[in-house]
């Protein structure tokens, strides 16, 4: 995935400053789909200069004043069209699978609290994404858009679940080590 293809997608969602998109991102799709506030910025130059996206011409011209911004009919084109495509997965990058075969050849040392740390901060993704899905994702909502976002949501559920089961077993597995 791409972050002009995240942009695009938060844009048909809803017109936005580049501001409110910057903070919808850190509420929603910054999830799964991370970026900072001056890449934001940088990529909704690029957009508009490509012509996907155009900025709403202001009520009432004021320096300074926000733009903000609604995607064109070749912006939705563009996203219709890489919907579409094909991508294979992405392997798995994570410094902390990395550090646990280096403890294979140099011991364990420190490792147990820092999985133990991971294990706290995926337990609390997990409890945010439940809230989530409690508040917005109520039994019977079934528009297709919403389905769609909460598949969205589930996967981040099930990938939080999963990160805590296997720290768990993995923080036990490291400090069984030590008392052997």
């Amino acid at each position: 995935m791409s972050l002009p293809h995240a942009i695009l997608t938060a844009l048909l969602e809803k017109p936005s400053s580049g501001l409110e998109l910057a903070r919808r991102f850190d509420r929603s799709i910054g999830y799964f789909w991370s970026a900072t506030h001056q890449q934001i910025y940088r990529e909704l130059g690029r957009l508009e200069e490509a012509g996907l996206i155009r900025a709403l011409p202001a009520a009432q011209p004021a320096r300074g004043q926000r733009k903000e911004y609604e995607v064109l009919p070749a912006g939705r084109a563009e996203l219709t069209a890489w919907v579409g495509t094909t991508e294979d997965p992405k392997p798995v990058r994570d410094p902390l699978l990395l550090r646990l075969r280096a403890a294979a050849v140099v011991g364990t040392g420190g490792l147990a609290a820092e999985l133990r740390r991971h294990l706290d901060l995926h337990v609390r993704q997990l409890a945010e994404y439940t809230e989530i899905e409690r508040r917005d994702f109520p039994p019977g909502r079934g528009a297709e858009q919403d389905r769609l976002r909460h598949l969205v949501l589930r996967a981040g559920i099930e990938l939080e679940t999963f990160w805590s089961q296997w720290l768990g077993e993995a923080v036990a597995e490291v400090e069984g080590m030590g008392r052997s």
